[in-house]
Parts: structure tokens; sequence; C-alpha cells
């Protein structure tokens, strides 16, 4: 495969805070494409309510799970009903320095079949060591997944 690159362009605003867009994302029919981040409200002069880079690189492992997850169960032909993901992503320092450590992620997939338990947990797992930014980071990824069945989920 060949390499690519994926551009993201970010612009100070004001105090802590600045927007970042894509111009690969941003054409005529694109409308808010922008994301406004800031320094999170742990930090001084840090600002609640807007991504934070802590955010985004929490949220990048868990969409890349989501994707992957995705791409595996279809190879698979795992059906299934819905898929969600929570994650946190642990800030500490470590060796004298801020480091995102552990990334948790809890994929909660709603299956049809419960014969397909053993084999989701196994497309789970394979889309876990598939990720590709799980897989480009040094973070301690750990999974906590939950799998439901349909028809236990319709009846609540």
């Amino acid at each position: 495969m060949e390499p690519h690159f994926y551009n993201v362009n970010v612009t100070w605003s004001s105090h802590r805070k600045g927007v970042m867009h894509s111009p690969e994302l941003n054409d005529e029919s694109s409308k808010n494409q922008h994301i406004e981040v800031a320094t999170p409200p742990q930090f001084p002069q840090g600002m609640p309510g807007i991504w934070s880079p802590e955010h985004l690189f929490t949220a990048a492992v868990s969409s890349c799970f989501m994707t992957t997850f995705l791409a595996v169960a279809e190879s698979s032909k795992l059906a299934f009903k819905s898929f969600s993901c929570q994650s946190s992503g642990k800030l500490e320092k470590l060796d004298g320095k801020l480091q995102m450590s552990e990334v948790y992620i809890e994929p909660r997939v709603t299956i049809f079949d419960e014969d397909d338990f053993d084999r989701t947990i196994r497309i789970l797992v394979k889309a876990e060591t598939a990720c590709l930014i799980s897989n480009s980071i040094t973070a301690k990824v750990v999974m906590k997944p939950i799998i439901e069945y349909a028809a236990l989920v319709s009846r609540t």
C-alpha cells in the first residue's frame, strides 16, 4: 500500500483556543467541518465544553476501532443490530512527562443470534489488534466488550 497523508490545519483564535479543519473535508457542500479545540479545563486557562487534544486522541482510538470492527464484521459476514463504543483516555505523568497512557474502550454489540457470541468476541479482538491508530500509539488500549442479544434488548 502506498503512503497516505491526512492534512489538518489549526489556527489560533483567542486565549487557549483555536479552530481546526482539513482541506480534504471542506468543500462547498460541507457544513461545519471545522472543530473548535482548546486546552482542557484541568489545565491553567483551560476551557470547558470544547474538544481538547486529549479528547481527540481518545476519539481517534475509539473511531478507528469502530471502523475496523465494521470492516472485519462485514468481511466475516457477522449480522448485528447495533454497535456503539464508550471510551476513556487516561492522562497521567510518567517519567516526568504528561502522556496519554491508556485508552479504555467498551464496545457494545447487539447481535441477532446467540450462537454468534464467541465469533463476535473474536471479531472484536481482531478489530482491536488490527486498529491502525492503536498500533500507532504507545498508550495501552484496554477493551471490555459487552455483547447483547437483539431479542433481549427489544423486550426492554
